[in-house]
C-alpha cells in the first residue's frame, strides 16, 4: 500500500513539472528598425515602440539602428525614452555598412545594452547649429556654450550606463569616430556581434539598470519578434526626410501653378493641395529657414506674372534664380543629414524650371495664337468695300453686313483689310497693290 501511494505522489509531481514546463514561456524580444535620419516622428516611434513592448510583455527591445544623424531635439527625446523605459532597451548598430553618427551616437549609448555589427562605425558627435544664420553665424560664446552643453550631456549619459565618457566627449568636441571593435576595446559599447541570434547568446544573464531596479536579461530559447513600421509612421517618418518634403513642395507649388495658369484642370489643383499639405507637416518636424521658403514661393509668383506681363523671359529668369536660392536656404542647418542632397536639389530644380518654361510657353502661344471665332477672329480678313468709305461706310464679311471705318478714304470696291474691331464697327484700311 505504502508503494502505490509512493509511485502515485512520484507521478503527480512529475505531471506537475512537466505541466510546469508546458506554461512556462520563452523570453520575447520585439525588434523594430530605425534606418535614416533622426526626427521628431522617428522620436515618437521609438517611444511608441518601448510602451507596445511592455504591453507584449517582452523582455527587452531591440532596435536596429543605421543613421547617418538628425535633429537634437528628437535625439534628446529618444534618450529619455530609453533611459526611462520600463524593460532592457538594447541598441545593435546594424547590418555590416551601418553607422551611429551623430545623434545616434546619444542613442546607443542611451542604451542599456549598446552593441555594433562588424564593419560599422560610431562617432562624429560634434553640435550645430539649428537656428537662424546656421552655425557660421553663430559667436564663439555661444558656439562654446552649445558645445559644452552637448559635451556634458553624451558624458553623462555614458557614464550613467557604465561607459566612456572620456571618448564619447572627444567624438562631441573633436567628432571622432571609430570602427565596432574599436569601440569594444574604449568601452563605448559593451558587445560585438555579427547578427542578433549571436547577440542574444552573448547577452544572456547580463544585469542592467532599470529604473525600477536591477535586471538579469534571459535570452535562453528567445523568440524574436520583428516589429515593422506601420504604415502611417513610415508616412510620417518618411516625409520628414528633408528631400521628399522638398519634392513635395515643388510638386505643391506647380500643381497649384497649372490650376491658376489653366483654371478648370481641377486634378492639378488636388493634387497640389495635397502635397503642400504633406510638405508642411515634413517641414514643421525640421530646421526650415521661412526665407528659404518665401523665395521660393516669390519665384513661382514670378512665372505666374510671365504670363500675364510680356517681360521677353526676364520674370522667368528672376523666377529660376529665385527657385534655386530658396532651395539652397530651405534647411537652415549645417548638419548633413538635414540638408537637401544635391542629387536630388539638382534634377529637381533642373525639371521644376524646365516645368515651368513649358507652361509658360504654352501660354504665351495660346495668347498669341490666331482666333477663330468671335469677333477677334476677323482681324486680318481681307474683303471688298461695298461703299465709299471714310467715316463709315460697308463691308460684307463672313455671311453678315458691318459698319465701317477707316482713318483715309476709301472708294466702293476697293479691297480693304480688318485692322480691328470697334463695338459693331470694323476699321479697315486700303491694301495697296
Amino acid at each position: 500500500m505504502f508503494m502505490k501511494i509512493k509511485y502515485a505522489l512520484i507521478a503527480i509531481l512529475m505531471f506537475a513539472a512537466v505541466l510546469a514546463g508546458a506554461q512556462e514561456k520563452n523570453p520575447v524580444f520585439n525588434v523594430i528598425t530605425v534606418d535614416g535620419i533622426i526626427t521628431t516622428p522617428t522620436a515618437k516611434y521609438i517611444a511608441g515602440s518601448i510602451a507596445d513592448a511592455q504591453k507584449d510583455k517582452a523582455e527587452g527591445l531591440i532596435i536596429l539602428l543605421d543613421t547617418p544623424g538628425g535633429m537634437d531635439t528628437a535625439m534628446r527625446d529618444i534618450a529619455k525614452s530609453i533611459l526611462n523605459a520600463p524593460l532592457p532597451v538594447i541598441v545593435f548598430v546594424s547590418p555590416s555598412g551601418a553607422r551611429a553618427a551623430s545623434a545616434g551616437v546619444i542613442i546607443t549609448e542611451a542604451a542599456h545594452i549598446a552593441a555594433m555589427a562588424p564593419g560599422t562605425n560610431i562617432g562624429a558627435a560634434h553640435p550645430v547649429s539649428i537656428g537662424i544664420g546656421g552655425a557660421e553665424k553663430m559667436d564663439k560664446t555661444m558656439s562654446e556654450k552649445v558645445e559644452n552643453d552637448a559635451a556634458a550631456y553624451a558624458r553623462s549619459i555614458a557614464l550613467t550606463r557604465g561607459r566612456s565618457g572620456e571618448w564619447v566627449e572627444k567624438a562631441v568636441r573633436k567628432s571622432e569616430s571609430i570602427t565596432a571593435e574599436e569601440a569594444l576595446k574604449l568601452k563605448v559599447i559593451d558587445f560585438v556581434a555579427p547578427d542578433i541570434e549571436k547577440l542574444l547568446v552573448a547577452i544572456d544573464q547580463k544585469e542592467v539598470n532599470l529604473v525600477s531596479g536591477k535586471k538579469k536579461i534571459s535570452t535562453k530559447s528567445a523568440v524574436i519578434n520583428n516589429k515593422k513600421m506601420g504604415t502611417r509612421q513610415g508616412i510620417l517618418a518618411a516625409i520628414s526626410d528633408p528631400n521628399i518634403s522638398y519634392i513635395l513642395l515643388l510638386i505643391g507649388l506647380a500643381g497649384l501653378y497649372f490650376e491658376l495658369s489653366t483654371p478648370g484642370a481641377i486634378l492639378p489643383g488636388v493634387i497640389g493641395g495635397i502635397s503642400l499639405l504633406l510638405a508642411f507637416f515634413g517641414l514643421s518636424t525640421l530646421p526650415v529657414n521661412y526665407t528659404g521658403i518665401l523665395m521660393i514661393i516669390f519665384g513661382v509668383i514670378l512665372f505666374i506674372a510671365e504670363i500675364k506681363v510680356m517681360s521677353h523671359g526676364m520674370l522667368t529668369v528672376g523666377g529660376i534664380i529665385s527657385l534655386i536660392m530658396g532651395s539652397l536656404l530651405l534647411f537652415d542647418t549645417s548638419e548633413p543629414a538635414l540638408r537637401i542632397s544635391l542629387q536630388v536639389l539638382i534634377p529637381a530644380i533642373l525639371v521644376a524650371s524646365g516645368f515651368f518654361i513649358v507652361v509658360i510657353w504654352l501660354a504665351v502661344q495660346a495668347q498669341m495664337r490666331k482666333h477663330f471665332t468671335g469677333a477677334e477672329a476677323m482681324v486680318g480678313d481681307e474683303i471688298e468695300a461695298l461703299t465709299d468709305i471714310a467715316d463709315e461706310g460697308k463691308v460684307f464679311t463672313r455671311g453678315e453686313y458691318w459698319s465701317a471705318k477707316s482713318e483715309k478714304p476709301v472708294k466702293k470696291g476697293a479691297k480693304v483689310r480688318v485692322v480691328k474691331v470697334d463695338g459693331l464697327n470694323l476699321i479697315v484700311e486700303e491694301i495697296n497693290k
